[in-house]
């Protein structure tokens, strides 16, 4: 395979182009005539749940990771009609393909929880007072 057959997505994720399919269909926007008879409207489709190529840790964090872009197949579809151009639209949707799977690919870091200060406690609860303060002020009661 030359390198144009495959996506380097990131250090260890590799995608060959042959796993992707593309479809074409009709786009709506601007173009009059033209619109009606040309399919720039790039569908990608990527099957992500037999991509045999990927290992089983990668796979199974992209699984979880896409999981709402998914169809029920482990199927992940992304489409394009931005562009007049079925070329340019093609090259967006694998741009965004591939910034998708890279996010995804990326390992969260574990949170450490924190906790605010004593003297940020104490500002805090002196605006709370503040705050309260002018409101009781702003009010107005009928003296009899």
């Amino acid at each position: 395979m030359s390198t144009q057959d495959i996506l380097e997505i990131d250090r260890g994720l590799n995608i060959p182009m042959s796993a992707l399919s593309f479809q074409f269909a009709n786009s709506g926007g601007p173009g009059g005539q033209h619109v009606n008879k040309s399919e720039t409207k790039v569908i990608l489709r990527f099957d992500l749940a037999n991509a045999d190529f990927l290992s089983d840790v990668v796979r199974e964090r992209l699984l979880d990771d896409l999981s709402n872009r998914l169809n029920k197949d482990g199927v992940l579809i992304l489409s394009c009609q931005e562009s007049r151009s079925q070329n340019r639209n093609k090259e967006i949707v694998i741009q965004r393909f591939m910034h998708l799977l890279y996010s995804a690919n990326q390992v969260q870091k574990e949170r450490r929880p924190t906790r605010p200060s004593r003297r940020a406690r104490a500002r805090r609860v002196d605006e709370k007072k503040k705050q309260g303060q002018r409101k009781k002020e702003r009010s107005w009661k009928w003296k009899d």
